[in-house]
């Protein structure tokens, strides 16, 4: 089984960056599997700058919601980095898939990888309680997400200030 490590933080934390550095000492090139979409201009913006950081080392695959086909499609290829497991959980939610059913077969395909696959998620669970259902069933659905994730991850980091901080 290859190396599964899951970096988690909160907004602006630096898990990105962090991810980013960590999969390319793995091996270069690697292979950047966004599960953004350009949904406005703002988040258009946003998914350019990332490229733009990132450079000529990474191969860049598109994938919001069949995050288990790319993973097994890409293994053996180079390392992984997958970028991010919440936003493909708000994909799944609003493509009104069974994002249980999809966690499942992401964990059963992570088992069953050859080569090395860090994921990056967001931490969302240290904040209030939303104040709207849909916001919470989202909180508690990446919450779920997070936990059975890191259980089966090698290793997993919290980000703090752009600092990584190993918790398992």
């Amino acid at each position: 089984m290859g190396k599964t490590i899951l970096i988690t933080g909160g907004a602006r934390s630096g898990k990105s960056g962090i991810a980013e550095t960590m999969t390319l000492s793995l091996g270069r090139p690697a292979i950047y599997i966004a599960t953004a979409t350009a949904g406005d201009a703002e988040m258009a913006a946003r998914i350019a700058a990332h490229q733009a950081r990132r450079g000529a080392e990474w191969i860049t695959r598109a994938e919001p919601l069949d995050l288990a086909t790319a993973l097994k499609e890409t293994d053996g290829q180079a390392p992984r980095l997958v970028d991010c497991l919440t936003l493909w959980l708000s994909n799944l939610m609003f493509s009104e898939r069974d994002w249980r059913g999809e966690l499942h077969r992401l964990i059963d395909t992570l088992h069953l990888q050859s080569g090395p696959v860090l994921m990056v998620t967001n931490e969302v669970g240290s904040g209030i309680v939303p104040d709207n259902r849909l916001a919470r069933d989202f909180r508690d659905a990446a919450g779920t997400l997070n936990q059975q994730v890191a259980a089966m991850a090698d290793e997993v980091y919290l980000a703090v200030c752009g600092l990584p901080m190993k918790v398992k």
